[in-house]
C-alpha cells in the first residue's frame, strides 16, 4: 500500500499467501483458462457462436426448448447456465435472485506497459476509492480502479468509461497519470459494479416448474457467477465455478439420469462453501475503498500485521483455505 507520492504505508509479503494456502496458490488469465478447455472439446462437443438466446421453455415432459436469436429452436435434455453475473439463463428461468450491490469497480487493462517483477500496489489517497496495479509474469500489467458509488451506473461507451475514471481519480497523484496514458492507448476496458448473487431457497412453483434448489429450476440448473457470483471482493471466480461444474457432472453422472436428485446434491455439497467465501468477501470489502481516515488507517495497520504469520493465519488463513472434500466419482473421467 502506497500514498499520494508513491511511499509505502503499508504491506505484506506474497510469501505469507503461499504459505497460508500451502503453496496451492496460482493466477493465470482467465483468456488463456477458457481456450485451453475450449480446444479440449471443441472436436467433441458442438459450439454455437455469436448468438444469445431470447427464450426458454420447459414442457410437461422436462425437456427444454432453447430458442436462439439467430439459430432457431433448438430441444436439450438439460439447460447449464454458465452465463455470468449478469446471465440470460437465470433471468429466463424465472429463478430467484438476490443482488448485492457494494462498489464499483473499473478495471483498466493497459497494453504496452510491462511488468518488471510480480507484485501488486496499491494507492488509497483518500477516501472512498483506490487505485492499484498488479504484475504478472509475462502479461501486461492490470491496472484497476475501485470506489465507492451511490448510483453506480455503468457509462455506455468508452469514451464515457475513461472520461469517469479521469474524473475520480485525476488528483489521486500516484503513478495515475501513467496508468491513464496507458489506457488511452488501450481498448481492453472492463467496468462494471461489484456484485454479488443470493439465490432464494424457498421452495415455489410457476411456468417453468417447482423450484428444486435455489440454483435449479425443473431441468435448468445455474453454475458460477450465474448461480452464486462472489466478487471482486473473493476473487476465484473461475475456480469456483469450475469446482461447481466437476460437482454437477459428476452428480448428474452418479444419479444415471436423475437429474431432480443430481441438482438437489450438487446444491447440498456445494451451496455452504459457497456461501462462506461470499460472507467472506464482504469482510474485505471496507479495505478496497474505506470510508473514512480511521477506516484507512485501521485498514493499514492490519495490513503490517499480515506480515507476521501467526495474526495471518487468524485474520485472513481460514477465508483463503478452501475446506471442502470433493467427491472422487468413481468411473466419472474429464472426457469420458
Amino acid at each position: 500500500m502506497v500514498g499520494r507520492k508513491g511511499k509505502k504505508t503499508a504491506g505484506f509479503p506474497v510469501s505469507g499467501v503461499f504459505r497460508m494456502t500451502k503453496g496451492r496458490y496460482s493466477g493465470l488469465p482467465r483468456s488463456d483458462l477458457a481456450a485451453f478447455i475450449f480446444h479440449r472439446i471443441e472436436d467433441r462437443t458442438e459450439a454455437i457462436s455469436g448468438d444469445t438466446i431470447e427464450r426458454l421453455e420447459q414442457n410437461p415432459e422436462g425437456v427444454s426448448v432453447v430458442t436462439f436469436a439467430r439459430s432457431g429452436k433448438r430441444d436439450f435434455d438439460l439447460v447449464i447456465g454458465a452465463d455470468g453475473l449478469h446471465s440470460r439463463v437465470r433471468e429466463l428461468a424465472s429463478a430467484p435472485k438476490a443482488t448485492s450491490k457494494k462498489i464499483s469497480a473499473i478495471r483498466p487493462r493497459p497494453s504496452k506497459w510491462k511488468a518488471t517483477r510480480r507484485a501488486m500496489n496499491s494507492c488509497t489517497s483518500c477516501t472512498h476509492r483506490s487505485a492499484s496495479r498488479s504484475a504478472a509474469s509475462r502479461c501486461a500489467t492490470t491496472g484497476r480502479f475501485t470506489f465507492a458509488d451511490e448510483d453506480p451506473t455503468v457509462p455506455p461507451d468508452v469514451a464515457s468509461q475513461k472520461a469517469l475514471l479521469r474524473n475520480r481519480f485525476g488528483g489521486s497523484g500516484w503513478e495515475c497519470p501513467r496508468i491513464f496514458e496507458a489506457m488511452d492507448r488501450s481498448t481492453d476496458l472492463y467496468i462494471d459494479r461489484v456484485s454479488e448473487i443470493h439465490m432464494g431457497s424457498e421452495q415455489r412453483s410457476s411456468n417453468y416448474g417447482s423450484l428444486q434448489g435455489s440454483w435449479t429450476r425443473g431441468r435448468v440448473s445455474l453454475i458460477g457467477d450465474a448461480a452464486f457470483c462472489v466478487s471482486l471482493l473473493a476473487g476465484q471466480g473461475s475456480a469456483l465455478a469450475m469446482i461447481a461444474a466437476y460437482v454437477l457432472a459428476g452428480e448428474l453422472h452418479r444419479a444415471n439420469g436423475n437429474c431432480a436428485e443430481a441438482f438437489a446434491r450438487y446444491e447440498s455439497l456445494f451451496g455452504p462453501f459457497v456461501a462462506a467465501k461470499q460472507k467472506a468477501a464482504l469482510r474485505f470489502a471496507g479495505s478496497f475503498a474505506p470510508k473514512s481516515k480511521l477506516s484507512l488507517f485501521i485498514r493499514n495497520r492490519i495490513f503490517d500485521l499480515l506480515a507476521v504469520p501467526g495474526i495471518a493465519d487468524l485474520v485472513i488463513g481460514r477465508d483463503l483455505a478452501d475446506k471442502i472434500a470433493l467427491p472422487d466419482y468413481e468411473r466419472f473421467r474429464f472426457g469420458s
